[in-house]
């Protein structure tokens, strides 16, 4: 039983992986595809950056 439980458990977590890698992957093809998405993306980590850096001076 505990090893069918584990077979269980790893085919989920090897599905959990694909769909994560597809989902990265199908972004990437967006990005590419349509240039406003990829800018937006980029100022989002640009500004998310931003921010971090700007919240550790303010702890410090």
């Amino acid at each position: 039983m505990k090893k069918l439980l584990r077979i269980f458990a790893a085919v989920f977590i090897y599905a959990g992986i694909l769909a994560g890698c597809m989902a990265a992957l199908l972004l990437l093809i967006l990005m590419v595809r349509f240039p406003p998405l990829l800018i937006a993306v980029v100022l989002s980590c640009w500004i998310f950056s931003r921010l971090r850096n700007a919240s550790d001076k303010k702890s410090d």
